[in-house]
């Protein structure tokens, strides 16, 4: 018998190998199995994937969603639907019991968005004595001036900085590598950081040309990131729910809202297709509104 650890430790593999996805995506898809696995107090080790029933699965998908949003279970069903999907395929199921779950309809959600004056209030939070200050700035400047995911960011290395052509050579989702414009803040920060803290402190060597080290000479993590900028959010007094993501919205947005156009954005972001990027452009009612006085014949 196929048990349920033999299963998932393929579906894993093949999440990693066979699609490409980023080891953040491979857990959150482990993680949908597992919640089901537990609810239900299926023995991991001694029962099969045959187990789960249409029935059962629908009644999970119920109870979760009287305590979670739409949008969780949307990604829920989405990550079960593909799991079973797997199934099939692999032969190991003759039947798919995520057949007929209804993903719920989701209006567009907009992310939240940073004005110029409120990235500078956050950076402003930062006490410049403390010891990873210098540190601390050049991760907010790169985060808003590249529009860089956090996994992006901590997983950037000083090989793939070029100062003098102002790029960064960045490695987004599905290991997909692409060129992104250093603008002068990050690059004076990131020259600072370097030159200064990073280059008298010592380094672990397995993360020797990692950028943005912890006091341990160790890679920083994304709790550590998302740490960092909820701090600065509180102390700044803003009363936004902000994140690092945040800071990428904030950089494409404020792209947008100074005349850059959705194509040069969705490549910079990283976005595979358009309609990823096409939410930029209902985010701010004064561009819209420009945009209809200077091409539209009934002017506002």
């Amino acid at each position: 018998m196929i048990n349920w650890r033999s299963v998932i430790d393929k579906y894993e593999s093949y999440l990693k190998i066979e699609r490409g996805l980023s080891e953040n995506s491979v857990l959150n898809y482990l993680y949908d199995i597992k919640a089901i696995l537990k609810y239900y107090k299926i023995d991991f080790e001694n029962s099969g994937p045959d187990e789960i029933t249409h029935e059962e699965l629908k009644n999970f998908i119920y109870e979760e969603s009287r305590f979670k949003s739409s949008f969780s279970i949307a990604r829920r069903i989405s990550g079960l639907k593909s799991f079973f999907h797997y199934l099939n395929f692999e032969k190991i199921r003759a039947d798919d019991p995520s057949n007929m779950i209804e993903t719920p309809k989701m209006g567009k959600k907009l992310p939240e968005v940073l004005s110029v004056m409120e990235i500078e209030k956050l950076i402003k939070t930062i006490d410049e004595t403390h010891p990873q200050a210098i540190r601390n700035i050049a991760i907010i400047e790169t985060l808003y001036g590249s529009g860089l995911r956090v996994s992006e960011l901590i997983n950037m290395t000083l090989s793939n900085l070029f100062f003098k052509e102002k790029l960064i050579k960045v490695f987004g989702k599905g290991s997909k590598q692409r060129l992104i414009p250093m603008g002068d803040y990050s690059k004076k920060h990131l020259i600072k950081y370097i030159n200064k803290i990073r280059s008298v402190n010592k380094i672990d060597s397995n993360y020797s040309d990692i950028v943005f080290l912890n006091r341990n000479g160790k890679k920083l993590t994304r709790a550590m990131i998302f740490t960092l900028i909820k701090e600065c959010g509180k102390k700044a007094g803003l009363k936004k729910n902000i994140s690092p993501h945040t800071l990428r919205h904030s950089f494409a947005t404020h792209l947008l809202e100074n005349g850059a156009d959705l194509r040069s954005i969705q490549i910079m972001m990283g976005h595979e297709s358009i309609t990823s990027t096409e939410i930029y452009a209902h985010m701010d009612t004064k561009y819209l509104k420009s945009v209809m006085k200077n091409f539209h014949p009934r002017k506002i």
